[in-house]
C-alpha cells in the first residue's frame, strides 16, 4: 500500500509541476503580448531589421508570413528535454525552420528560474528569432526596446549582451 500511495503522490506531484510550468509559459505569453501591444504604435513598420507586422502575427497568431524566410510559417510550441538547446537555454529556436513550422522550445528551466519579467523578456526575444533569424544581438535589441516603450525600462541585459559581443553589432540597447 505504501508503494501505491508513494507512486500515486509522485503521478499528482509531477502532474502538478507540469501545470504550474504551462502556466507559467502561457503567463509569460500574455505579458509578451500584452507589453507588444503596448509598445507597437511607436514601433514603425520594422524595427532592427523586424517585419513588426509579421512578428505580431507570429506573437498572437502563431503563423506569419515572412519576408525574411519567403513563405508563410506556423509557430510550433514545443515542451524541451534535456538535449543541447535545454542544456543551454530557457528557450530556444532551431533554426532554419521545416516543413513550414518553426519551432519555439521552451525547456523546464523557463518555469523553474528567473523572474515574470525575464520570462516576458525570453518571449519577446525568441519571437525575433522566428521571425527575423538567429542573430542574438537584434534579438535581444528588438526584445529590451519593446519592454522600455511598454513599460519604461527593460530587463537588464548586460552580462548577456556582453557575452554575445553585441557592443559592436551594429545594434544598441535601450
Amino acid at each position: 500500500m505504501r508503494l501505491f500511495t508513494a507512486i500515486l503522490a509522485g503521478l499528482l506531484w509531477s502532474l502538478a509541476a507540469s501545470g504550474a510550468r504551462a502556466d507559467a509559459v502561457q503567463i509569460a505569453f500574455n505579458d509578451a503580448i500584452a507589453a507588444f501591444e503596448q509598445a507597437q504604435p511607436r514601433l514603425g513598420t520594422t524595427r532592427f531589421g523586424v517585419d513588426i507586422s509579421a512578428y505580431r502575427d507570429a506573437l498572437t497568431l502563431g503563423r506569419f508570413t515572412s519576408s525574411h524566410w519567403g513563405s508563410s510559417l506556423a509557430v510550433a510550441l514545443e515542451r524541451g528535454a534535456s538535449g543541447y538547446g535545454c542544456a543551454r537555454f530557457a528557450a530556444y529556436v532551431p533554426l532554419p525552420p521545416r516543413d513550414g513550422v518553426v519551432p519555439l522550445v521552451i525547456c523546464r528551466q523557463f518555469s523553474e528560474e528567473g523572474t515574470a519579467a525575464l520570462r516576458r523578456l525570453t518571449i519577446l526575444h525568441e519571437m525575433v528569432h522566428v521571425v527575423a533569424g538567429a542573430d542574438e544581438c537584434r534579438a535581444m535589441a528588438f526584445a529590451a526596446e519593446v519592454e522600455r516603450l511598454a513599460t519604461g525600462s527593460f530587463t537588464p541585459v548586460e552580462r548577456y549582451w556582453q557575452a554575445n559581443g553585441c557592443d559592436g553589432s551594429g545594434y544598441d540597447l535601450p
